[in-house]
């Protein structure tokens, strides 16, 4: 079974050249990615947060967070 891998990201340039660049270069046989546009999905804020995602572009992957770069706090998407 594949581990479940969630990338948050905002939409901002640094997020989509992280999305192109790692998102879609994890290997499907051994992550199920979910792709979540924090900008466009508000809903999901409090799961990030929860997650312990503090920014975005981030991976949380088997409940670890993996911050990449620095696009945007999740306090700034509220």
């Amino acid at each position: 079974m594949a581990e479940k891998a969630v990338f948050y990201h905002a939409g901002c340039p640094v997020c989509v050249d992280a999305e192109q660049r790692f998102a879609a270069a994890l290997d499907t046989a051994k992550f199920e990615v979910e792709i979540v546009h924090l900008g466009e999905d508000k809903a999901r804020l409090a799961e990030a947060e929860t997650a312990g995602v503090k920014s975005v572009p981030a991976f949380v992957i088997d409940g670890a967070v993996y911050h990449i770069n620095h696009g945007a706090d999740l306090s700034a998407l509220r």
